[in-house]
C-alpha cells in the first residue's frame, strides 16, 4: 500500500486557491505515516512476543528459575542490534530482504526466501496451536476447534476490502490488551524482583540452546523482516525516513524488551512460591499454569485472551512477512494477490496441525530454535551489504558501530547455531 492510498481523499490542487487542500493532504500523508509506524511496531512487537515467547519462557523459567532472566536478556539486546540493522538497510534501499540479497549475491535471495517461508511455515502452525491453546484456556474449546476458529478470523482479516489498514489495527489493539494483562498477573505473583535483577547480569547457569531458541523465537526467520517489510508496503522507505523509522525500531524494541521481561516476572513469582510448574506431557501448557496459580479462575481467563491475541496477531504476522517474500519469484504480483496466497499460507498451516496434531507447547518451542537456526542466514547477507554494497544504499553512510555490532551479533548467532542444532531438534521429542 503507497501512502497515497493510505491518505484520505483531498480536492484535486490545480491553481493557488487550493493550499487548504494541499495542507490537508499533507496533514492525512503524515497521519498515515505515523500510523503505518505504530502497525510496523506492534508488527514486530506481537510477532516477537507470541505464543512461542509465551510457551518458551513458561517452559524455561520452570527449570532454570531467575536463571532464565540472562536469556532474556540477551535475547533483547540481540533484537536491538537485530532490528537496527534489519530496519535500517531494507528502508535504505528501498527492497525487501530477498530481492536485497539477489542483487548482493545472485542466488542468495531465492535461498533466503525459501528458508523464511519454510520457517515461516513451522512458526506458523506452532502459532495456531498456541491460538487454539489460547481458546481451551479462555472459554474451554477444544485447542484443534480454537485453532481452526482463530485460523479462519485471520483469514477474514485479510479478505477484507481494506486489509493493510485492518492488519494494523488488530495489531495495535491486541498488543495492547496483552501488555495490560500481562502486567496485571506480573504484580500479582509477587515475583523476587531483586533476584532477577541479579540473575539478569550474573547468572547460575547460561544454556546456549535455550538462549538461540528464545532468540529465534522472538527476532529469528520471518521476525526479522516483519516490521521492515511492513514498512515497505506501507511506502515508508529511502534515506528520508530513516530517522523515524530508526525511533520506530527503537521503540518496538523497547515494547517487546518490556513485556518480556513482565511475562518471565509473571511467571518466575509463581514458579519462586513452590508452585511446579508441569512442562511434559502433551497437553502441557506451562504458562496458562503459572497464570491460574498467580490469579486463580480469572487468571486462566486472562492467559486465555493473551495467548490467543498473541497467536492470532502472529498468525497474521509469520502469514503476511514469509509471503512477502514470494515476490523474488514473481515481481508482478499484486496486493491482492499477496493477500490470496496469504490465506493459502494459513489454511495449509491449519491444516498440518489438525493433520499431525502434535503437542503444540513442544512444537511452539522447536519452532523458536529451528528459526534461531535461520537467523545468522540473513544477518550474514545484510552485514554484506552494509559492508561491501554502498553502491546499493542510495547514497547513505551507514553508521560502522552499527556495522561492528551487527556483525559481532552475526558471529553469535552462529555459534549458538552450531552448538544448539541438536537440543533444538530434541524439543520434538517432548511426548
Amino acid at each position: 500500500m503507497t501512502p497515497a492510498q493510505n491518505a484520505p481523499e483531498t480536492a484535486e490542487t490545480t491553481d493557488g486557491s487550493s493550499v487548504e487542500g494541499v495542507g490537508q493532504q499533507a496533514a492525512g500523508f503524515a497521519r498515515a505515516r505515523k500510523a503505518s509506524l505504530i502497525g510496523a511496531i506492534f508488527m514486530m512487537a506481537t510477532s516477537a512476543i507470541g505464543p512461542g515467547f509465551i510457551t518458551q519462557t513458561a517452559t524455561f523459567t520452570a527449570t532454570m528459575g531467575a536463571a532464565f532472566a540472562f536469556g532474556i536478556l540477551a535475547s533483547i539486546l540481540i533484537d536491538f542490534i537485530v532490528q537496527l540493522n534489519i530496519w535500517r538497510i531494507v528502508t535504505v534501499t528501498g527492497k525487501r530482504a530477498a530481492n536485497l540479497a539477489n542483487e548482493a549475491i545472485p542466488g542468495s535471495g531465492y535461498v533466503l526466501a525459501v528458508l523464511v517461508i519454510f520457517g515461516g511455515l513451522v512458526f506458523n502452525i506452532g502459532n495456531t496451536a498456541g491460538a487454539g491453546l489460547g481458546l481451551n484456556a479462555m472459554l474451554g474449546l477444544d485447542p484443534k476447534i480454537g485453532g481452526a476458529i482463530s485460523a479462519l478470523i485471520a483469514v477474514a482479516i485479510f479478505l477484507a476490502k481494506r486489509a493493510s489498514i485492518a492488519v494494523d489495527r488488530v495489531m495495535i489493539g491486541l498488543g495492547i490488551v496483552m501488555i495490560l494483562l500481562t502486567v496485571y498477573v506480573a504484580i500479582v505473583s509477587g515475583p523476587p524482583v531483586g533476584e532477577a535483577l541479579r540473575q539478569t547480569v550474573w547468572p547460575d547457569e547460561i544454556n546456549f540452546a535455550t538462549i538461540t531458541t528464545i532468540v529465534g523465537g522472538t527476532v529469528g526467520g520471518y521476525i526479522t523482516y516483519a516490521g521492515a517489510h511492513r514498512l515497505l508496503d506501507s511506502g515508508t522507505a529511502g534515506v528520508d525516513n530513516i530517522k523515524q523509522v530508526s525511533k520506530a525500531a527503537l521503540n518496538g524494541i523497547l515494547v517487546t524488551g518490556v513485556m518480556r521481561y513482565i511475562l518471565f516476572l509473571a511467571i518466575l513469582g509463581v514458579v519462586a512460591s513452590g508452585v511446579v510448574i508441569d512442562t511434559s506431557g502433551s497437553g502441557a501448557n506451562p504458562a496458562a499454569q503459572a497464570f491460574q496459580a498467580a490469579a486463580g479462575e480469572f487468571g486462566l481467563r486472562a492467559f486465555g485472551l493473551v495467548l490467543w491475541a498473541a497467536g492470532i496477531t502472529s498468525v497474521i504476522g509469520a502469514a503476511y512477512t514469509s509471503i512477502s517474500f514470494i515476490t523474488v519469484f514473481n515481481k508482478k504480483i499484486t496486493e491482492r494477490g499477496r493477500n490470496l496466497a496469504t490465506v493459502v499460507f494459513i489454511l495449509v498451516s491449519l491444516g498440518i496441525y489438525l493433520i499431525v496434531g502434535t503437542a503444540p507447547a513442544a512444537l511452539l518451542v522447536f519452532a523458536g530454535g529451528f528459526n534461531g537456526l535461520i537467523l545468522p542466514i540473513g544477518l550474514t547477507i545484510f552485514m554484506y551489504v552494509g559492508w561491501f554494497r554502498g553502491d546499493l544504499m542510495n547514497g547513505y553512510r551507514y553508521p560502522r558501530w552499527l556495522l561492528v555490532l551487527g556483525t559481532l551479533v552475526t558471529g553469535l548467532t552462529w555459534y549458538m547455531g552450531v552448538v544448539s542444532v541438536v537440543p533444538i531438534f530434541a524439543f520434538l521429542g517432548v511426548s
